[in-house]
């Protein structure tokens, strides 16, 4: 593996890492303490200055607006940006958007192209997708209720879907639902374009997770299709491409999170770092000197670099092999690294006592918000035996 760094990219973190820094983090205890839609005007703000700068969806081509960055270069980047938990929606890198953009990248007809993807990209609306369902398994994504039946030249999409992140105030919605139910298990469902507002559709509630509902893209909704009619033009690929699609998207979605995660565990480190460096417990001592503490300090450096050269093999084996010849580097940095996540702001926090259990911190919310990394996008469980099986069939 190689994975040594351009000074011309070294330039381009190095700017990011001053603008995280230097403009987000400092609006933290704002996002801590005021709901969301008011930091707004002032992340409009931001999102203006990245575009000055050329980094405004950085993993996108160029072509349709993007920096261009591959998935190496975005990797870099990305920790950088995680940082923080406004970062990426400041750069119009932020999940769901990120694989939106990217599946319909692949796979829009010039049209849609025009009238879905370059909106998103140019962060004039934001995105949603929209495939799990109260009744169902979100391990299992052969198995859903929500249908989209052909009525003459349009679909009508009827049912309930919920964890859709950022369905509050988002400009499109892409839905998975059954078209074809007496088709076999893998080819039943299809993606469907539903712009935003959509007469039928509505946000039941948001959801609240930890106890917090949230506010605008800080949301994961309950959302309803009621009737909810698009023409057939609306079609994301081929009628019953759904799982596919699903599949094409989430592989490289994983590695944006892993991405992420890493920069959350290396703020979280120096956190950590800081306050037993500063924290006295007499005259004579502090935190650092007690060897429980050196011990989780140690512990979490060498499982962030673990992380980062696994998420790096990872991001250059999908870009020799793709996402579907890279299964077992994207499921294995999705279960490794969600666990050292948990693990690494678990530490800091109980280096920080009480007050990391605060508001006064960022940490307590990651901890509260990113429990679900090792949930969504496919639990631990399955990641693992995705790794597992490939290895004992190879042995075989």
């Amino acid at each position: 593996m190689g994975f040594d760094i351009s000074p011309e990219l070294q330039a381009k973190v190095d700017q990011v890492r001053a603008f995280v820094t230097e403009e987000i983090i400092p609006l933290e205890p704002q996002f801590l303490s005021r709901p969301f839609t008011e930091l707004l005007p002032k992340v409009q703000e931001l999102r203006g200055k990245v575009k000055k700068m050329g980094l405004f969806s950085p993993h996108m081509p160029a072509d349709v607006g993007g920096a261009g960055m591959h998935f190496l270069q975005f990797a870099r980047l990305s920790e950088e940006i995680g940082k923080t938990p406004m970062g990426l929606l400041c750069f119009n890198a932020q999940a769901p958007d990120a694989g939106n953009m990217e599946l319909m990248y692949k796979h829009v007809t010039p049209e849609q192209r025009k009238k879905f993807l370059e909106p998103v990209v140019r962060g004039d609306i934001r995105s949603i997708f929209t495939m799990t369902e109260p009744d169902h398994a979100g391990s299992n994504p052969v198995v859903m209720s929500v249908t989209a039946k052909r009525d003459g030249d349009d679909y009508v999409i009827n049912g309930t879907k919920w964890f859709s992140t950022g369905a509050d105030g988002a400009g499109l919605a892409i839905a998975m639902c059954v078209t074809n139910p007496d088709a076999p298990p893998h080819q039943r469902a299809s993606m469907l374009f539903v712009p935003l507002p959509a007469k039928g559709f509505k946000i039941v509630r948001n959801i609240s997770v930890m106890g917090e509902p949230g506010h605008d893209y800080f949301t994961h909704c309950e959302v309803n299709y009621d009737d909810v009619r698009v023409p057939k033009e609306n079609l994301l690929g081929g009628e019953g491409q759904g799982f596919l699609l699903a599949q094409d998207r989430l592989g490289p979605g994983r590695i944006h999170h892993c991405m992420r995660w890493i920069g959350i565990c290396e703020r979280a480190l120096s956190l950590m770092i800081d306050r037993a460096r500063t924290r006295k417990l007499g005259h004579d001592k502090v935190l650092g000197d007690m060897q429980s503490v050196q011990n989780w300090i140690a512990e979490s450096r060498a499982e962030i670099d673990a992380s980062r050269l696994l998420v790096l093999n990872a991001a250059e084996a999908i870009e020799k092999k793709g996402a579907q010849g890279s299964r077992i580097e994207i499921s294995s940095i999705k279960f490794f690294v969600a666990d050292v996540l948990m693990r690494v702001i678990d530490r800091a926090i109980q280096t920080h006592g009480a007050m990391g259990m605060t508001d006064d911190l960022i940490l307590s919310w990651w901890y509260r918000h990113e429990r679900g990394s090792r949930i969504y996008d496919g639990p631990d469980e399955v990641h693992k035996a995705v790794v597992a099986k490939a290895l004992l069939k190879g042995h075989r």
